[in-house]
């Protein structure tokens, strides 16, 4: 089943997409590839192939959340622009 450039141009014109006449005969080429290429795919025997929900092994990349030491007042202010004896100067946001 090959794509016409009508067909392209159908698609291009719901897409609202305006194509020159060589982008319609280049978009035309690469749609058929890709058509042509999932044809090739159906025709795989894949009836011992266990269904996935991801194409690559998926896992947990984040770690526990543990409590561990923080940074003293001192280490946590040592950078801030304004500051006193307490904490951060921020200006007033609501008054």
């Amino acid at each position: 089943m090959a794509l016409t450039p009508d067909e392209v141009a159908k698609v291009a014109l719901l897409a609202r997409l305006r194509l020159s006449p060589d982008e319609l005969q280049t978009y035309t080429g690469q749609l058929n590839s890709i058509v042509e290429f999932v044809a090739q795919l159906q025709g795989l025997d894949t009836a011992d192939v266990e269904p996935l929900a991801h194409g690559v092994e998926v896992r947990n990349v984040f770690r526990p959340d543990v409590r561990g030491e923080s940074l003293s007042r001192e280490d946590a202010l040592a950078n801030a622009p304004k500051r006193n004896r307490e904490g951060f100067l921020v200006p007033v946001v609501l008054e």
